[in-house]
This record gives C-alpha cells, structure tokens and sequence, in this order.
C-alpha cells in the first residue's frame, strides 16, 4: 500500500484506522495481548485416517470440531466450494452461491472452525487446521472435480488446502480479494504490511471488538469511506452481525493466520485453471502484494482486476463479480 492510499483509507480519529496506516494503533499495542495468542507457529500434522460423523447440515472432524455448512442446489450439480472471510461466515457468500446455485451448481459454503455456526476450540484457528477441516468436509461429502474458491482470508484457506491435500478433488480454483500470497511485510516480502498494523487490529479486538467491526464494515472493507460512496446499512450490519457470531478468542487467533501465513509455497502446487480476481482500491488487502503478486506465482493464473472496487466486492461489485465467477465455472 503506498503513502497516498494509507493516508485515504480511513479517518485516523477511528478504530478503523488499524488496517489502512498504523499510527493510531501503536499506542495500544501495550495490551497484553501475548496472553491472548493460542496459534502455534509449528505446522500440525495433515489429518490422515479415521471417518468424519456428519449430519445433514454439520460435520465433526477427527479432533471434535462441529463444522456448519449449507450445500444448495442440485445434488448432480458440479461442486463449488466457497470458503469466506474473516471475521465472517458463510452467509457471507449469499449472493454468489444462490446465483451459481440457480445456474446448475452443487453449492457448498461453509462456517470455518472459530465462526458462524461452528464449534468456537479455544486452539487450533490457524490455517493448517484451517485446510484440514475443509479437506474433511470435503471427504464427508465425497465431492470431485470441485470448483474451489475463496475470499480474503479465505483464498489463505484454499491455497493451504492444495499445499497440504493437493488437487486430486479439483479441477478449478480461485482466489478472490485474497490474502495470498503473504499480508505481513518481510525481508522477502518488502511489499505488505507492517506488523504494527495487525498488532493495532488485535489491540482493537481487545478493547472494544463490537466498535472494531461496525466501524471496518462502514469504512474500508466496502470503500464506504471514500468520497461519494454511498453505504448500505443491510449490508454493514450483516456484516457486523456475523462477526459477532464469531468466537473472540478464534478471531483473534485468526488475525495471526490471516496475515502471517505464507502461502508462497502453497501457490507453487496450483496446476489447475485458476482465476483471481481483485479490486484495485482494496483498503484491506492491498492489490499488488495480494492479487497481482498471486497471479505472478500462479502458472497460467487469470487475473481480473475491478478499477475502483474495495475490498468486499463480491457485495459492492455482486453483479459483475458473479457473471465473471459464472462464466469461469461454465468455461
């Protein structure tokens, strides 16, 4: 993100000033908030062996989270997964889904482990487990030749999946608005982030997580912030609303997983059609450490980019971003 975006992306006077420049964050980073940390910097072992329980509308995996997922249209359908967002679930991807659903399509979208309607484990929201729970719904249901997909954190998701199931089940991908390949700013990777910058969301989280939410649902995640724009107040409570229904202590976690997993390596194994989509006003995750440094790791990756669109474009941009999603899971 450049010195000119940081400075737009929100009022430095608001709690929401953690994810566009850091300065208004730093102050309260001296919250103790190593006591909160529950993610594990060791990978955990690939789930391997042993069935998953599941019901109509959960699944159990082998370490005992409930994992809620919705699975509409027809059951002949050609399978799409969509894996959503932080801090959200899976009602999140509403629009897409009903739309891909309505066009002939197996749709599934599920509440990640911390989220929604999922079980809340005080360990294990990193995104190894992450990928293993959606390696395990997709077993439970014994889906091939999937079309799978995700947004923001949830394109982390997709690609840890691939880096540690591969894609013998796939046979597309995309990443929308997604964090890949890596948010934190490194020595290898001069182009993200501070790490002040998600210490100020954490920090955030602690203080006041209810203020935190409303105030990135009405500025940066759908652009409500810039000039002219024009906010919807359906769309920043559904937004708000789902990232109460998280667990605190899972979205916390899930700040670290978001924003220092590397995904580089996972992006390596892509070997099918892959699109990526991004807006190039994305406040949350900036384009060219994200979608345009994906599509150069990804082989033969298809990038569109929205000029203009935020973060959350799957809302703000829903019409074009569903027929562009259509017309590659129809090609």
């Amino acid at each position: 993100m450049n010195k000119s975006s940081q400075s737009q992306a929100m009022n430095p006077s608001r709690r929401s000033a953690l994810f566009g420049g850091a300065g208004a964050a730093v102050a309260a980073v001296a919250l103790p908030l190593a006591a909160f940390s529950g993610s594990s910097a060791q990978a955990a072992p690939a789930i391997r062996g042993g069935a998953v329980s599941k019901t109509g509308s959960t699944i159990t995996t082998r370490d005992g989270v409930e994992i809620y997922y919705k699975d509409w249209g027809p059951r002949t359908g050609q399978p799409v997964i969509l894996s959503h967002g932080w801090p959200l679930n899976a009602d999140s991807w509403e629009s897409a889904a009903f739309h891909l659903a309505n066009n002939g399509f197996r749709v599934i979208t599920h509440d990640r482990r911390g989220h929604g309607r999922s079980s809340q484990p005080w360990d294990g929201n990193d995104m190894d487990h992450y990928a293993d729970d959606l390696a395990q719904l997709i077993e439970a249901l014994d889906l091939k030749n999937i079309i799978l997909a995700g947004f923001s954190t949830g394109g982390g998701e997709v690609a840890r999946y691939v880096g540690r199931h591969g894609t013998k089940r796939i046979a597309k991908l995309g990443l929308i608005s997604a964090v890949p390949p890596l948010m934190l700013k490194t020595a290898t990777n001069p182009g993200g982030l501070p790490m002040e910058v998600f210490d100020g969301i954490r920090a955030g989280s602690v203080a006041n997580r209810a203020q935190l939410y409303l105030d990135i649902a009405s500025g940066p995640f759908f652009g409500y912030n810039r000039p002219g724009a024009k906010p919807s107040q359906g769309i920043i409570q559904a937004w708000y609303a789902q990232g109460m229904q998280a667990g605190h202590k899972n979205t916390y976690d899930s700040i670290k997983a978001f924003s220092e997993t590397d995904f580089r390596d996972d992006l390596k194994k892509f070997d099918k059609p892959t699109l990526i989509i991004h807006g190039d006003d994305d406040q949350i995750v900036p384009i060219d450490a994200a979608g345009k440094a994906s599509a150069a790791i990804v082989k033969h990756a298809k990038l569109i980019v929205y000029p203009g669109a935020p973060h959350g474009l799957t809302d703000t941009h829903k019409d074009k971003f569903n027929a562009d999603f259509l017309a590659f899971a129809q090609s």
